[in-house]
């Protein structure tokens, strides 16, 4: 089975959705299943895992909802606020949706570089393995020295790393990406999502070739056996189609055996996110 681990739905709207710039103009509408589902089918992906956009449990229902009508959303990483004094309500409630698979928090957005190692926070992230909830880590390289602390702290926690953690593909210094990626690595409940390439590079200009040396380093320190493709739709389309961000990943990867290329394409999404 095929797994796209990575891509969003929503309902735009400019005050909720103000992270959508003026210059992301191509993306400022609504993107809802209908408008995903020909693209899996033309690029033969049996699945897809809608993550959070907005950081609201109203977002987090609506995506379950979507999950409920459509089979082919096989799981939701949605949103829940990890410091709130009623958390283990919450996570009971959310207990009860199957296709409920994790959380993710917009860190990448927090004015604190050290957010994740905030006290409340992190008695929050404590709570998520009782559950068997994973956590998406939506960081910037800036972030990884923490992001190396936090998951150091949660062994048993399962964790994933949504777009290579965002390397700056406009330029071709990767030395403390590259630092902070090996480390974090280090730590077998840390998988890595092939993700959201296209959107760090030059949205007009980029090439296959500007990605090589990041995706060399994530197969070599995290093994094909920890990462898994995400297409990031439709954000991705701010540079390139569905099918180009597809080919990316499925040209460098065709030199390895089926057997991983079978995982990466959706063995390894199925196992960590439960399908």
């Amino acid at each position: 089975m095929r797994i796209d681990s990575h891509q969003h739905f929503w309902k735009y709207h400019p005050v909720k959705d103000a992270w959508i710039s003026d210059a992301m103009k191509v993306i400022q509408r609504d993107f809802l299943p209908a408008d995903l589902y020909p693209l899996l089918e033309k690029n033969n992906i049996d699945g897809c895992i809608a993550v959070q956009a907005d950081q609201s449990e109203y977002e987090t229902h609506f995506l379950l909802l979507l999950a409920k009508e459509n089979d082919f959303i096989k799981g939701v990483v949605g949103w829940i606020d990890l410091r709130a004094a009623n958390l283990e309500a919450r996570l009971e409630h959310f207990f009860q949706f199957k296709k409920l698979k994790g959380f993710r928090h917009i860190v990448q957005g927090e004015p604190e570089v050290d957010f994740l190692l905030q006290e409340d926070f992190c008695k929050g992230i404590a709570k998520l393995a009782k559950y068997n909830f994973t956590y998406d880590l939506l960081i910037f390289p800036k972030h990884l020295p923490v992001a190396v602390e936090f998951v150091k702290r949660f062994p048993n926690q399962k964790f994933v790393i949504d777009h290579l953690a965002k390397p700056d593909f406009r330029q071709t210094d990767f030395t403390e990406w590259e630092k902070g990626m090996r480390e974090i690595a280090r730590y077998p409940n840390v998988m890595c999502k092939v993700s959201g390439l296209v959107t760090e590079a030059d949205w007009n200009n980029w090439k296959e070739a500007d990605f090589t040396y990041c995706l060399d380093v994530v197969t070599e320190v995290f093994g094909v056996n920890r990462l898994m493709f995400g297409s990031d739709w439709p954000v991705s389309l701010l540079a390139a189609s569905y099918g180009e961000s597809w080919d990316i990943v499925e040209h460098y990867f065709s030199k390895f055996s089926n057997e991983e290329q079978d995982k990466l394409w959706g063995g390894n999404a199925i196992e960590f996110y439960h399908l």
